[in-house]
């Protein structure tokens, strides 16, 4: 079990480390908007489409991590350790399962 979460905290770190560069660059095109003194309209319409997307990042986001927490909890259960596959495709499949329900709430929406 140590030997999976060891696999995982680089990929979480992966993960934050591209949530503050993609910070940092949506901060830079909300200034040089800014500064351009583009329309309201235009404005406004970028924020809803932002705020649109962020909704969506938020759900799929949960849901993979979610399943992925459960197959954690079921690789546990089952004293599953590294040297076992099926822990790594528990992990894989959860994980896609929660991108797959991602697609089909987001399909509802739309």
């Amino acid at each position: 079990m140590f030997d999976i979460i060891a696999l995982l905290i680089p990929i979480v770190g992966f993960i934050c480390l591209v949530a503050i560069v993609r910070a940092v660059i949506d901060g830079r095109v909300k200034r040089r908007l800014a500064e351009m003194q583009a329309s309201e309209g235009m404005v406004r319409a970028l924020a809803q489409a932002d705020e649109a997307r962020r909704k969506h990042e938020v759900l799929k986001w949960g849901l993979v991590l979610g399943l992925t927490g459960f197959a954690l909890v079921l690789i546990e259960l089952f004293n599953l350790g590294s040297e076992d596959p099926g822990a790594y495709g528990l992990l894989l499949a959860a994980a896609g399962v929660g991108l797959l329900l991602n697609r089909v709430l987001q399909g509802r929406d739309a």
